[in-house]
């Protein structure tokens, strides 16, 4: 029975990730931030440079997914900070700890943001084997990056998911969408033109699954629906599936860059991002159109 060690196993995608992994079979343990006594659970302190020994020694493979929401507060100089140093020094943390105590892990599997390519609006189809954009989120991407690919450089398997909005039924960007429609109030952002890449969450977290078990996957995909769909789509069928009609006007960018500064980029900004690489490799999505997804997030 292989072990795989997941960073950031509380969260959202964590959570569900973990659930279909032990169904596969796998013993799954996470690095907690809390000193817990709950089974299969290790502490580890970032800023403290910590991590219990035994959780690196004993895994096959590590899943890194922590790191603190993008869109959860204002960027403020220090949330801007914190945004970074969640991601670079806990990659920084777990290469140490896996090349004292574990070089010889099967493969190191790590998070990242279609947010790489950067927040624009564009006709252009983003590929994984394009330039990096110019802006904040960018540039937290490819620090994070980097560290993750130094896993690489000591011939671990390394695979690094570029993620778009991940769409899940009981958290995440689905849910904050869906609320404010529930209650009449809901609108679309900005003039709606611009492409949300999104994600079911059964689907990537079968992708991490797969990054395991097919070991030709290795370097950097793009973890996005193969459909395309701008933001004016997509809260217009939110609203559909839930027998609800969009009244209110658009909300203006400028509202929104008033309530949340430079972070309303994320949100007014977006281009289409290709899946076509990691449908390459064989895998299948289950929910590849944003009908089926979000018909099953409302079972």
């Amino acid at each position: 029975m292989k072990t795989i060690l997941i960073t950031g196993g509380t969260g959202l995608i964590g959570k569900y990730l973990s659930v279909l992994l032990r169904s596969k079979g796998y013993k799954v343990t996470v690095l907690s931030r809390s000193n817990s006594e709950a089974p299969n659970s290790y502490y580890w302190n970032i800023e403290g440079k910590f991590i219990e020994a035994e959780a690196i020694k004993e895994a096959d493979y590590i899943i890194h997914l922590a790191g603190a929401g993008i869109a959860d507060e204002r960027w403020t100089k220090n949330r801007k900070k914190e945004l970074i140093d969640s991601r670079v020094d806990s990659t920084k943390l777990l290469y140490e700890n896996v090349l004292k105590l574990n070089p010889h892990i099967k493969g190191f599997i790590a998070a990242s943001g279609i947010g790489y390519y950067g927040a624009t609006t564009s006709e252009k189809i983003f590929t994984e084997n394009d330039e990096i954009g110019t802006d904040f989120i960018a540039s937290i991407c490819k620090l994070w990056e980097n560290e993750s690919l130094k896993f690489d450089a000591i011939n671990i398997r390394t695979v690094i998911l570029r993620t778009g909005i991940v769409l899940a039924a009981n958290g995440g960007a689905y849910q904050k969408m869906s609320k404010p429609i529930k209650l009449g109030i809901g609108s679309v952002l900005g003039n709606g033109k611009q492409y949300v890449p999104w994600i079911h969450i059964k689907d990537l977290c079968n992708m991490y699954i797969s990054a395991i078990e097919n070991e030709n996957i290795h370097g950097i995909y793009n973890a996005v629906s193969p459909e395309h769909t701008t933001n004016e789509v997509l809260t217009k069928n939110i609203a559909l599936s839930l027998n609800k009609k969009i009244i209110l006007p658009n909300t203006p960018g400028f509202v929104l860059k008033t309530l949340l500064g430079k972070m309303a980029e994320i949100l007014l900004e977006g281009s289409r991002v290709s899946a076509e690489k990691i449908l390459a490799t064989g895998f299948n999505f289950e929910y590849p159109t944003l009908k089926s997804a979000l018909k099953n997030l409302l079972k």
